[in-house]
């Protein structure tokens, strides 16, 4: 046993479920990519200021779930907790915004850290493949971006989940909401520290999940009710367009997401296998977020996918992914002048495109054969001196059991015929 262990909130990923980790993170980025969206990668900390600006002062992920780091020379960092501030501070930066072609589409995978208590489906470093369309204000947009992760889960083959949309409006009809908000909130039973977050940003107050705050909030004035016209306009032109193109989702009036820079189009993926922890995606219109963060007025839409719930989602479901095997050949050398004709061969069917892998250490030919089982190859390679001597090695399908000899210098071409 170890003297160390990973830390509290944290988990290593070991074969073979890393193999299904890494098909989740291709399969849920894969549309982003067909749809012009180009990859970026951000530091892993950040000025501290970054976040609690964009993400906001009274979220919780700010107040209670920021990993800051000790302080070097006169910056303040802090682990990032979320995507969307990290990529849009990096366009910026880049002036990505400059060069002609609006929007910028960019999508991204990576960890993000989050002080949180331990629970399964909740940990402190998890990992999300995002999406961000920056500059452009189009329901369209917002549309595709919702589309694009409907279609990344169901070419997992996921199916038991609900999207869930909402509309927070703009600065133009979102303050008399908030006015209303927080004359009502002013007349429940609340703690101090909701009362002091429901003065900085009321809407966090509908977004907390207590049952002693939610069982307060039935008459809660609803967001949908203040909308102006073009909030209402934009928002039934995406239901339209989701509509249009078979995406079905459940409107939710109480849905705010945990960051304050949303605004408009707001929505969220839940499982209904995940119980508590349900979330397996969401995002929304953050069309005031490079204003805050000292940039031009960008209007902007994006997501983010949570990878580890939905790993947690496919188990659910039972949804087990057909994934190719890591080793689709095994050599076996009976004798060191065998392994070393074998190594090369192996070598060369490896830059040829064929995985391979080989029977090391001293092993006897049962012991060998269990590994090259146990690798789950399609086919064993075996050589021993009379195979050398006659200028062949044994071909082995690890299915039917069928072996036959094959020429050395024919070897690669036969294995590629076989689509290896």
């Amino acid at each position: 046993m170890s003297t160390f262990t990973a830390p509290k909130g944290t988990y290593d990923l070991l074969p073979p479920s890393s193999a299904t980790f890494l098909a989740i993170r291709e399969r849920l980025s894969a549309p982003a990519r067909r749809a012009g969206y180009g990859y970026i990668e951000t530091p892993v900390f950040e000025d501290v200021k970054l976040f609690s600006r964009g993400v906001g002062e009274s979220t919780d992920i700010v107040t209670k779930e920021m990993f800051s780091l000790t302080k070097r020379g006169k910056e303040d960092l802090a682990l990032r907790p979320e995507g969307t501030a990290s990529v849009l501070r990096a366009a910026l930066q880049a002036n990505l915004h400059k060069l002609g072609n609006l929007p910028v589409k960019l999508w991204y995978s990576g960890s993000y850290y989050r002080y949180e208590r331990p629970q399964a489906g909740r940990y402190r470093q998890f990992a999300q493949v995002g999406a961000e369309a920056i500059g452009a204000e189009d329901p369209a947009l917002d549309a595709e971006l919702i589309i694009l992760a409907d279609d990344a889960f169901r070419s997992l083959g996921l199916s038991d989940y609900t999207l869930l949309l909402n509309s927070l409006g703009d600065r133009n009809c979102r303050p008399v909401y908030r006015t209303a908000l927080i004359e009502f909130l002013a007349g429940l039973d609340l703690d101090e520290d909701t009362r002091r977050r429901a003065e900085i940003n009321p809407l966090r107050v509908l977004d907390d999940k207590r049952e002693s705050v939610q069982a307060q909030l039935g008459g809660a004035p609803m967001l949908r009710d203040y909308l102006c016209e073009d909030c209402k306009a934009y928002d039934e032109k995406v239901r339209e367009l989701l509509t249009a193109n078979g995406v079905a989702f459940t409107d939710d009036p109480k849905l705010v997401r945990g960051l304050d820079y949303y605004t408009r189009t707001t929505f969220e993926f839940v499982h209904n296998g995940l119980g508590a922890q349900s979330a397996i995606g969401g995002g929304g219109r953050y069309d005031g977020l490079s204003e805050m963060i000292g940039g031009p007025a960008l209007p902007s839409v994006g997501w983010a996918l949570g990878v580890d719930r939905t790993y947690l989602a496919l188990e659910a479901e039972g949804v087990v992914l057909d994934l190719p095997a890591a080793t689709s050949v095994y050599a076996v050398a009976l004798g060191e002048e065998a392994k070393n004709v074998l190594f090369a061969k192996v070598v060369e069917l490896r830059r040829a495109g064929v995985a391979t892998d080989l029977a090391f250490g001293v092993k006897s030919i049962k012991n060998a054969m269990k590994s090259a089982d146990r690798s789950g190859a399609r086919f064993a390679l075996i050589a021993g001196d009379r195979d050398l001597a006659e200028g062949v090695v044994q071909l082995k399908d690890m299915t039917t059991g069928e072996q036959n000899p094959v020429a050395l210098d024919a070897l690669v071409t036969t294995l590629k015929e076989k689509q290896l």
